[in-house]
């Protein structure tokens, strides 16, 4: 039986199956890079496959409940960040992607150089292309209740965020029903620098970490 609370193992709108979840055994199966680095006090569960350069810091939590997550590299995953996979098949999750201080990613697959801010989520039934942005407290879930999902199990039809894609909050209103999500087309300006600043970060993480905490054996 997992460790992990139920609030890290289901979403709101799955919890109705939580049982079944946190009784079906997980074998751990970890394949990390000796060029990444991934703190002990992270949480890795499942069959989990880390690239070269990638960053896992410490209370990131790491979840492959149904099928296997391969993680591409140069990625940063940041404290509290939690990347779930409750699919069957391969989780795939490309290069040079920030995973910000608690936020949740269940896409099953999420392409090269996004951006994930703090606070986001992301429903299992949405892919991930390249060079997106969800910004702060964005969430893309299902627009369907627990009942409807279970009916339509093998045949939805995933959303795709297409590349460029920048998700923004705007409030119209007092408290979270007064904020809406909306979408906007990145032009791609910048997009070289920004590149070399993310590589930047993870050369910084990968010389500092191990000076202040303990690093996971590779």
């Amino acid at each position: 039986m997992s460790s992990l609370p139920p609030s890290l193992l289901l979403s709101s709108h799955q919890r109705s199956r939580s049982t079944n979840l946190e009784m079906a055994p997980i074998k751990d199966v970890l394949t990390i890079s000796s060029r990444a680095v991934v703190c002990q006090d992270s949480e890795l569960k499942g069959a989990i496959t880390i690239g070269s350069g990638t960053v896992v810091h410490p209370k990131a939590t790491i979840f492959a409940v149904a099928g296997p997550i391969v993680i591409g590299s140069n990625c940063i995953i940041e404290e509290g960040a939690v990347i779930v996979n409750r699919r069957k098949e391969i989780m795939r999750i490309g290069d040079l992607n920030l995973f910000s201080i608690q936020s949740r990613v269940e896409s099953p697959v999420v392409g090269n150089f996004n951006t994930f801010l703090p606070k986001s989520q992301t429903a299992s039934t949405v892919r991930i292309s390249n060079c997106c942005v969800v910004g702060a407290g964005c969430a893309l879930l299902p627009a369907f209740s627990t009942e409807e999902e279970e009916l339509l199990e093998g045949k939805r039809k995933d959303e795709v965020l297409e590349p460029y894609t920048v998700l923004y909050l705007t409030s119209d209103g007092e408290g979270e029903e007064g904020r809406t999500v909306n979408r906007r087309t990145w032009d791609g300006k910048g997009e070289e620098g920004e590149r070399d600043l993310r590589m930047k970060h993870v050369e910084y993480l990968r010389e500092m970490l191990p000076k202040v905490t303990r690093m996971r054996a590779v």
